[in-house]
């Protein structure tokens, strides 16, 4: 008897202790929230700073928690060292859900199985960020019918990769007025150096807004590598390491170091002329448009005084639209959580409040707003704004004149969009001509593009290899997908 008032016991026991962690799940205990949270891990560029890596690890937690049942693990990688290991991470089959990559580049990132197919997931997943992302630039991201990646940057975008920012206060302090040639930065450059030997010259060779002052119809990048343009009045797929334009930007570039005002660093540590600009020393950066709102505050930490402003080269020139966007951001084939991935994504897109929070931080904490201006109270960058932005939901800093912003929002009012907007160039033909012509790129166009080597010794010796390793079948497989992709849009 005794033994069966035991077992009865035993068994009472049993069942409060069920009951009990019953009804800790059900009360929402952290810990219990914690084993239930789906993962996704994002590759993200860039270094980690204290309070970016404070928010991950507690208020943005809790909110993706709270929001979306998913722990976020972000993995930084230093800019310099971003595109070869994101290769190597997912050539391996680490656990990558989300990554941000150059748009231009999207045919090499099917073709590696770096990025999969997400119509059916965002059918599914997304349909907050199609409020605020229209079908148009999705658009940007297809191959053979299928989405491959969510443009990022849904802003105004005419004459990408054209413009030029500068110090402007430094251009008012040496009596320039106005930049709109080769010669007027060659101008600003030198003045500098006489008058104010204390800073560094340039930051950038800003090939893209030279290809456009020096070239006689305008020219976008249509395949990897810069390797060939579209031209906008031909509607030909052009080789532009053998362009006229080309040869006059390497020409100008090597006047530059002749003279003193380019430093070796611009083209041995080219990936870090944004860093080079932030430090307050360097007099411009390739610019696009809202560039000099985006860093600002990363230049004045350092040079309070320095006043930002973006120039077009050749201003009378028209200005197209050829892109949906420079970057793209992809989800692996091997991701072990595509749906979390879309899900992040959708929900930063679904509200102002959500995307303010995950580009700034806590309103009232990391930044305030104050009259329709967004006010940063700290200079930590959280995820890039630059990355994420949205016209829709966008905000200025109290720094940024009316006037700007205005020229901003209306500055694609008489773009003309180009023949060439949303052509996606399949390199799956071509993939070994492709890996030869990028290491003679590497090797030795980039130091005649940059003016590093002697232009009439260096360059007819490097468009020999160029030959060698195939840009003529690369460009004539770039024409002929030209080609059929101009015939659909008749």
């Amino acid at each position: 008897m005794r033994k069966k008032n035991v077992i009865v016991l035993l068994a009472l026991v049993l069942l409060l202790v069920l009951s009990a962690c019953s009804g800790n799940n059900a009360g929402g205990s952290s810990e219990g929230d914690d084993r239930k949270l789906e993962k996704i891990t994002i590759l993200y560029p860039g270094e980690e700073t204290d309070r970016f890596s404070e928010f991950l690890n507690n208020e943005f937690r809790q909110r993706m928690a709270q929001d979306l049942s998913l722990e976020v693990e972000v993995v930084f990688v230093p800019w310099a060292q971003y595109w070869e290991q994101k290769d190597i991470m997912l050539a391996a089959n680490e656990p990558i859900d989300l990554y941000w990559d150059g748009l231009p580049d999207l045919s090499t990132l099917v073709n590696k199985k770096q990025a999969q197919p997400l119509d059916e997931l965002i059918e599914t997943y997304g349909q907050d960020m199609l409020k605020v992302l229209p079908k148009e630039q999705l658009q940007g991201a297809v191959i053979d019918g299928q989405i491959y990646g969510i443009p990022s940057a849904y802003a105004p975008s005419s004459a990408m990769y054209q413009l030029v920012t500068v110090r402007q206060d430094l251009m008012d302090k040496v009596g320039m007025t106005e930049l709109n040639t080769a010669e007027d930065l060659k101008t600003f450059a030198a003045k500098v150096a006489e008058q104010y030997p204390e800073y560094k010259g340039p930051a950038d060779i800003i090939f893209k807004p030279l290809t456009r002052y020096f070239a006689d119809e305008q020219y976008f990048w249509i395949a990897s590598e810069d390797l060939v343009v579209f031209g906008q009045d031909s509607k030909k797929a052009i080789s532009y390491f053998e362009t006229e334009a080309f040869q006059e930007v390497a020409k100008f570039n090597r006047s530059m170091y002749d003279a003193g005002l380019y430093t070796e660093d611009l083209t041995i540590k080219y990936n870090e002329r944004d860093s080079r600009m932030q430090t307050g020393l360097y007099l411009w950066v390739e610019g696009s448009l809202g560039k000099e709102m985006e860093i600002t505050s990363a230049v004045k930490a350092n040079a309070p005084e320095a006043v930002l402003k973006s120039y077009l080269l050749s201003d009378e020139k028209p200005r197209y639209i050829t892109s949906t966007g420079g970057e793209v951001l992809s989800v692996p084939v091997t991701a072990p959580n595509p749906t979390g991935a879309i899900q992040f994504v959708n929900w930063l897109y679904k509200n102002q409040d959500n995307y303010l929070f995950a580009l700034y931080g806590v309103e009232g904490k990391d930044y305030e707003i104050i009259d329709g201006r967004i006010n940063k109270r700290t200079s930590t960058e959280f995820f890039y704004e630059w990355m994420f932005r949205n016209q829709n939901y966008q905000m200025f800093t109290p720094e940024v004149s009316q006037e700007d912003i205005d020229n901003y929002t209306s500055w694609d009012d008489d773009a003309i969009v180009s023949d060439a907007l949303g052509f996606r160039f399949n390199n799956e033909n071509v993939r070994m001509i492709e890996t030869a012509l990028k290491e003679v790129v590497g090797k030795q166009l980039a130091p005649v593009r940059d003016g590093f080597v002697d232009f009439e010794t260096a360059y007819p010796r490097a468009i020999e290899n160029l030959k060698a390793a195939g840009i003529d079948e690369y460009v004539a497989e770039v024409q002929r997908q030209l080609d059929e992709f101009l015939a659909s849009k008749q």
